[in-house]
């Protein structure tokens, strides 16, 4: 999954001399929670609300509300933000920017093209949306999880065997991190197509292989 397809595309921007106030305006009024910083096109820092509450004085400041509304209008974005902040292509993949975003806890990362110009935003929400898209399970999907033997060939095996019943396969994903040394656990997401008899698929799927758990998903209360 490419982060082109689900990153935000439409973003906002400020320039480094933009007072935090207008900037906390902006992610407020917005519902958002970073604002890219650029200077003649060029993506220089990021400044979150994050940045932002942790300039602004505490609760137990001395300051009357008129001197902190001063304050944050004297206070400038390059004061606050991050400079050079990490970023991405839009042709890396949403799997890269989770990895990144776990690695460095951020929950957003901007999106440049190749020649330094902001393209748009990725957060941990569009990383989810991509996965769960991925998966199937918004499609009704019937879900299979198996141990097999970590050889070529053996999701194959299960494969074939799902089409021999007209399943539709929406999505494999595979972990070794879950299963015993020389196994490993692959989770399959599947459709019944006409034809397809799900016990009798179930039923040979337990008998051939190590069917783990077998079910649907249920996402309404």
């Amino acid at each position: 999954m490419l982060i082109h397809d689900w990153m935000a595309k439409n973003v906002l921007t400020v320039d480094e001399n933009t007072s935090l106030m207008r900037a906390t305006r902006l992610m407020k009024e917005n519902s958002i929670r970073r604002l890219p910083v650029v200077s003649h096109g060029k993506l220089i820092g990021i400044v979150t609300d994050r940045d932002v509450k942790d300039a602004s004085p505490s609760k137990t400041t001395s300051l009357d509300v008129h001197e902190l509304y001063y304050l944050l209008s004297e206070m400038k974005v390059k004061e606050v933000m991050t400079p050079d902040p990490i970023t991405l292509n839009g042709y890396d993949s949403l799997e890269k920017a989770a990895v990144i975003m776990l690695e460095n806890k951020i929950s957003g990362l901007p999106v440049i093209s190749d020649d330094g110009q902001i393209e748009g935003l990725v957060s941990e929400t569009d990383v989810l949306r991509g996965f769960i898209h991925s998966t199937g399970i918004k499609d009704g999907a019937i879900q299979y999880v198996f141990d097999l033997e970590d050889v070529p060939g053996s999701v194959t095996r299960v494969v074939q065997t799902l089409r021999d019943h007209h399943a539709r396969v929406i999505s494999v994903l595979t972990s070794f991190e879950d299963a015993e040394a020389g196994f490993k656990r692959v989770a399959i997401r599947i459709t019944a197509e006409d034809g397809c008899d799900p016990q009798a698929l179930t039923d040979e799927l337990t008998e051939k292989f190590t069917v783990v758990y077998h079910g649907m998903d249920a996402l309404k209360k």
